[in-house]
C-alpha cells in the first residue's frame, strides 16, 4: 500500500498503527494511587481495574511537564504512557515526589508496546498482560511487546502523522511543550479535574478556569493554497502576526497544520502563512 492509502484506510476506520515507540512507565505498591493521585490533574478515584484516564502532570507554575495517559491494572499498578522521548522524564519529575511512598517507579519504554486501531473493534484476541484500552477513534492495545499479536494493515508513521494533523490531535514536543498552559490545547476538556483535591500546578489551571482566560490557542489550518509550509511558519491576520505552525503534514499527504493563533482570531478565520521563501493561505 502507498502513503496516500495508508491515509485513506485510517479516514476510513480500518488501519492499525504499531505506536510501541511511545514512552512507558509503571508505578506498583500499596501507595501507588495515593501517590499518583496527590500529582497528577486527573482524579484518579473512579477508576477502576482496567480503566484509563487522560492526564497531565505540571510544573509548580501551571505550564506543562509530561502529557500521559494512566491505565489501572489492578489494586496497585498504573502504567503510564507518554509520547516518544517522555518515559525517562516522565520517570524523573516523578520520582522527585517520592518521599517515604510505598511505590516503584520503572521507566518501560522499550520492553512495552502499543498497537492503536483506528476504526471498530475487530474483537482480535490477545494475550494475558495486554490490556485493550478503549480510545475516540477505537482502541489501543498496551503491553510487553513480545506479547502483542500480530495485526495488520500497519500503515506508515506518515500516515499516522498527517491524519494525527487531521483530526487535531496535539503531541510532544511539537505541539505541546513546557511553556503550554492546559487551556491553550484545550487538555483541560479530559484530563483536568476542577473537583479533586489538590495536584501540582492546580492555582494556575483553576485561576483561568474560574475568572481568567489564556492569549492564544492551538488551532487547526486546513484548505491551504499555496507553497507548503513548513514547521515555525508565522500566521498573520492582516499584516500582523498572530502566531505560528507547530505541526505540519508531509507535502504528499497535505492534511493541514497545527499552530497557536491568538485568541481574538477566531475560527472560521482565513489567514496567510508567511515564512522565508515561500507563503500561502489556510483557514483555521
Amino acid at each position: 500500500m502507498s502513503r496516500a492509502d495508508d491515509l485513506a484506510a485510517l479516514r476510513d476506520g480500518h488501519a492499525w498503527v504499531d505506536r510501541s515507540d511511545r514512552g512507558f512507565v509503571t508505578v506498583t505498591g500499596p501507595d501507588t494511587f495515593s501517590f499518583l493521585q496527590a500529582l497528577v490533574s486527573a482524579d484518579l478515584d473512579p477508576l477502576a481495574d482496567g480503566e484509563a484516564v487522560h492526564s497531565l502532570l505540571l510544573a509548580p507554575q501551571g505550564k506543562l511537564d509530561v502529557d500521559f495517559r494512566l491505565l489501572r491494572v489492578g489494586g496497585e499498578e498504573a502504567w503510564l504512557d507518554c509520547a516518544p522521548g517522555f518515559g525517562a522524564p516522565l520517570t524523573a519529575s516523578l520520582t522527585r515526589f517520592r518521599i517515604r511512598v510505598k511505590a516503584e517507579l520503572t521507566d518501560r519504554t522499550g520492553e512495552f508496546g502499543m498497537l492503536s486501531r483506528i476504526g471498530a473493534d475487530e474483537g482480535e484476541e490477545v494475550s494475558a498482560g495486554v490490556h485493550r484500552v478503549p480510545t475516540a477513534w477505537g482502541h489501543d492495545l498496551i503491553g510487553p511487546r513480545a506479547a502483542l499479536p500480530a495485526v495488520r494493515p500497519v500503515v506508515d508513521p506518515d500516515a499516522f502523522e498527517a491524519w494525527r494533523i487531521e483530526q487535531g490531535i496535539p503531541v510532544q514536543p511539537n505541539d505541546l511543550d513546557d511553556t503550554t498552559i492546559p487551556q491553550e490545547a484545550f487538555l483541560d476538556e479530559d484530563a483536568v479535574s476542577f473537583t479533586k483535591g489538590c495536584f501540582i500546578g492546580q492555582e494556575l489551571v483553576c485561576r483561568i478556569d474560574s475568572r481568567g482566560h489564556v492569549n492564544r490557542f492551538l488551532r487547526r489550518f486546513s484548505n491551504l493554497q499555496g507553497d507548503w509550509p513548513p514547521v515555525g511558519a508565522e500566521v498573520v491576520v492582516g499584516d500582523k502576526v498572530v502566531g505560528s505552525l507547530t505541526s505540519v503534514a508531509p507535502a504528499d499527504l497535505p492534511t493541514g497544520a497545527l499552530g497557536y493563533v491568538r485568541r481574538e482570531v477566531e475560527p472560521p478565520a482565513a489567514v496567510e502563512l508567511r515564512w522565508d521563501g515561500g507563503r500561502a493561505s489556510a483557514v483555521i
